[in-house]
């Protein structure tokens, strides 16, 4: 284990904060993109999907997949996701009734 020279306590291996100086939130690195993704997801039209250039995204389509997956199942939406060479597709999966 790592220790930490400016400990307060000298039998304690790592420094000490007060609890109200811990970040409470968790913004991940893709949080820009997949708001962005929801947002647009939000205006879809039944039948449509999103077309969206891979080159517009800030790292992979497989790490962006993952964190909009995540995103949508705290959010309780149902969308799939497809891609080509070029594109990365996005729609919501409507309900059957």
């Amino acid at each position: 284990m790592a220790t930490n020279s400016d400990t307060q306590n000298p039998h304690s291996r790592f420094q000490s904060i007060l609890q109200n100086d811990v970040p409470k939130g968790r913004d991940g690195k893709h949080k820009h993109i997949v708001t962005q993704l929801l947002a647009d997801i939000a205006l879809l039209e039944k039948g449509s999907a999103l077309k969206v250039p891979l080159e517009a995204l800030p790292d992979s389509k497989e790490n962006i997949r993952s964190a909009l997956n995540r995103a949508t199942r705290l959010r309780g939406l149902n969308v799939a996701t497809s891609s080509d060479a070029e594109f990365l597709y996005i729609w919501k999966i409507e309900p059957e009734s």
